[in-house]
């Protein structure tokens, strides 16, 4: 099964970098505000396990998104399962039903190129700023990041981050 691969690092001028991944051959392939609510297991620590549950609103569209175990230190590489739902308030009110608690919601803002097959993401995170995530599905760990971080490098990114959104807003002082 392949695996979801990415890397995400700091940006300080996310308009600075757009210019620079168009000239650097990136394609804009659209925008997107997301709404990502996760959700606790009512009888397993996700915390612990290092799993995740999200469901996620782009506009109309939702989706509900299983995340396994990440399998390395350098890169977030992770089994994704993910599926379309019918309605965010209905799946909600499922899980609900079926004992799952809400464990924090990120929202964002998110403008995604495509550059030599991997997915850029030019995210503004409420609460949090302003990141960069590149993206690649594959088989090989290894190959797909390095893949990665040749092209971060190219990018001018030095600055990486392994937590998740949701990792960061929950350990941000409130």
């Amino acid at each position: 099964m392949p695996l979801e691969i990415e890397i995400k690092a700091y940006a300080d001028d996310l308009a600075e970098f757009e210019r620079g991944i168009r000239r650097i051959g990136g394609l804009f392939l659209r925008n997107e505000e997301m709404a990502d609510l996760y959700f606790g297991h009512p009888s397993r620590n996700f915390a612990s396990t290092d799993e995740a549950l999200r469901l996620r609103r782009i506009g109309d569209q939702t989706l509900i998104t299983y995340k396994g175990a990440r399998m390395s230190g350098r890169s977030k590489t992770r089994m994704e399962l993910e599926t379309g739902i019918g309605d965010f308030e209905v799946m909600r009110g499922i899980l609900h039903n079926l004992g799952f608690s809400e464990a924090g919601l990120v929202e964002k803002k998110r403008d995604i190129f495509d550059y030599r097959g991997i997915e850029v993401c030019l995210d503004r995170v409420s609460g949090l700023g302003d990141f960069v995530e590149l993206e690649k599905t594959g088989e090989d760990r290894e190959l797909v990041e390095k893949e990665l971080f040749e092209a971060a490098e190219i990018m001018g990114l030095s600055r990486f981050e392994t937590r998740s959104y949701l990792e960061m807003l929950l350990m941000k002082p409130t």
